[in-house]
C-alpha cells in the first residue's frame, strides 16, 4: 500500500482527478444501474397487477350476481373455495397453501413454471346470493419476463460503464484546459526577465489569485534586488573615498619618513579611519532598517525625548504613545537630535505636540519637532536631505564626520509605519526637523 500510495502521489493532477471522478461516476451509476433493472421489473409487474385486479374484480362482480361460476370461469380466471378447492367446474389450480392465502388478502402471488416462464395471479374473495364466500383469482403468463429484465440488466450496465468513461474523458479534457494558465504561468515563469510579471488568467479563479499572489512576490523580489543593488552601489561609492584616502597618506608616510609629516599623516589616518567606522555603522543599520520591520507596539515618546541630553525640552507632562518599534524610535531620536547637535551654535529645542482627530475621519498624529540655531538647510535641499547619502556641502559634512545616512534612517523609519518627515526652517533661523507619527489606539 505505501508503493501504491508513492506513484499514486506522483500522478499528474489530471490523471488523478479523471481516474477518481470516473470510479465515482461507475460506482454511481452501477448502483443506479442496479436498481433500475428492478425498478423496471417492478413496472411490469404492477403493469399487469393492474390488468388482473382489474379482470378479478369485474369476475367477482359476476359471480356476486348469481351467475354460475362455471359458465363464467376460464383457464385464466378460476372461482374457488377461499380453501383453494374450484368450483367452475375445471382442474385445481397449482397453488401452495401459503399462496391461496396470500390471494385472500388480496396480495399478488408469483408462480414459477420451468424453464423460465412466470404466472402472476391476483385474488379477489366475493360473496354469492346465498351468502358462500369465494375466491376469484385471476392470472397472466408473464412470457420473456425473466429474459427481459436480465438483458434490461445488462444494458444498463454497459451503459453505466460507457457513462462512467464519458465522464472520466470529460473531466480529463475540462481539467486539462482547466490547466492550461498554470502551464502559461509555469512556461513564463522559465523565462521571466527581472521586472516582467506572470500573466493573469482572465477568470476570476483561484489560479489568478495565485498568479496574484506570485507577480506579488515576484515585486517584493525586484524590490529586494533593487534595494540591494542600490545598497551595494551607495556603499562601494561612499567607502571607495576614505579607503583610497588613507591609502594615499600611508604611501606619503612611507616614502617621506620624517617624524613631524608621519604624525600629521597617522592623524589623518585616524580621522579617516573614524570617518571609515562610522560609515560602516551607517551602512549596516540601514542595512538593518530595510529589513522586515518589528510588529509596531505603543512606545512612549515623551518618555524617550526626556532621556535626552543637552536640549531644550518641551513636552507634555503625561505619556505620548505612539505606534512603532522601540528600535526606531532610538533611531530617530539619535539622529535627528546628533544632526542638530551637529551644526548648532548653542540652541537645541526638543518639543513633543498631540494633534487630536478632527471627526472627520483623519486619525490623530503625534509631531516630534527639533530646532536648532545652526546655519540650516537651504530650501532646495530640504526635500533632499532625508535620501541616502546625500550632502548639502560635501566639505562641511566631511569635517563634521556626516556620512548622509542620518536622516535616511529616520525617514525610512518613520514611513515605514505610515508617518512622515519634513526639514524647515526653524524660529532663530536655524534647521527645524519635524516627524510624524500616528497615535497609538487608546
Amino acid at each position: 500500500m505505501p508503493r501504491l500510495g508513492r506513484w499514486w502521489q506522483r500522478r499528474t493532477i489530471q490523471f488523478r482527478t479523471s481516474v477518481v471522478a470516473t470510479a465515482v461516476a461507475l460506482i454511481g451509476l452501477g448502483v443506479i444501474a442496479h436498481a433500475g433493472g428492478g425498478i423496471v421489473s417492478w413496472l411490469l409487474i404492477d403493469s399487469v397487477d393492474a390488468d388482473l385486479e382489474r379482470i378479478a374484480t369485474g369476475t367477482a362482480r359476476r359471480v356476486t350476481a348469481g351467475e354460475d361460476p362455471g359458465v363464467i370461469a376460464r383457464p385464466e380466471v378460476r372461482v374457488l373455495t377461499p380453501a383453494g378447492e374450484p368450483v367452475d367446474g375445471m382442474p385445481g389450480v397449482d397453488l401452495d397453501d401459503w399462496q391461496i392465502a396470500e390471494l385472500r388478502f388480496g396480495y399478488g402471488v408469483l408462480d414459477f413454471e420451468a424453464p423460465a416462464e412466470l404466472h402472476r395471479w391476483r385474488g379477489v374473495v366475493t360473496s354469492t346470493p346465498d351468502g358462500r364466500q369465494l375466491l376469484v383469482a385471476a392470472e397472466a403468463r408473464l412470457v420473456g419476463f425473466a429474459d427481459t429484465a436480465g438483458r434490461t440488466g445488462k444494458l444498463l450496465a454497459i451503459a453505466s460503464v460507457l457513462a462512467a468513461a464519458l465522464v472520466g474523458l470529460a473531466t480529463w479534457l475540462v481539467v486539462h484546459r482547466s490547466l492550461r494558465p498554470v502551464e502559461r504561468i509555469r512556461s513564463a515563469a522559465a523565462g521571466l526577465p527581472e521586472g516582467e510579471r506572470l500573466p493573469v488568467p482572465e477568470a476570476a479563479d483561484e489560479i489568478r489569485a495565485l498568479a496574484e499572489e506570485l507577480n506579488s512576490m515576484l515585486a517584493r523580489r525586484d524590490a529586494d534586488t533593487e534595494r540591494l543593488r542600490r545598497f551595494t552601489g551607495d556603499a562601494a561609492h561612499e567607502l571607495r573615498n576614505p579607503v583610497a584616502s588613507i591609502r594615499a597618506q600611508a604611501e606619503v608616510a612611507v616614502v617621506h619618513p620624517e617624524p613631524e609629516l608621519a604624525q600629521e599623516t597617522l592623524q589623518d589616518i585616524a580621522h579617516e579611519t573614524q570617518r571609515l567606522s562610522e560609515l560602516v555603522e551607517s551602512l549596516l543599520a540601514l542595512a538593518r532598517s530595510e529589513r522586515e520591520a518589528e510588529p509596531p507596539q505603543p512606545v512612549d515618546l515623551a518618555a524617550a525625548v526626556r532621556a535626552a541630553e543637552g536640549v531644550e525640552l518641551d513636552v507634555p507632562e503625561g505619556p505620548v504613545l505612539i505606534l512603532a518599534a522601540p528600535a526606531e524610535v532610538f533611531t530617530v531620536l539619535s539622529n535627528v537630535i546628533g544632526n542638530a547637535q551637529r551644526y548648532a551654535r548653542e540652541l537645541i529645542r526638543v518639543a513633543v505636540r498631540v494633534d487630536q482627530p478632527d471627526g472627520a475621519g483623519t486619525p490623530g498624529r503625534v509631531r516630534l519637532i527639533v530646532d536648532d540655531d545652526g546655519p540650516g538647510i537651504p530650501p532646495e535641499h530640504r526635500e533632499r536631505v532625508f535620501d541616502r547619502f546625500y550632502r548639502v556641502e560635501e566639505d562641511r559634512a566631511r569635517s563634521t564626520g556626516g556620512a548622509g545616512l542620518g536622516l535616511a534612517l529616520v525617514a525610512e523609519a518613520v514611513r515605514r509605519r505610515g508617518g512622515a518627515v519634513r526639514a524647515g526652517e526653524a524660529p532663530e533661523g536655524g534647521a527645524r526637523v519635524e516627524v510624524r507619527w500616528p497615535c497609538a489606539p487608546g
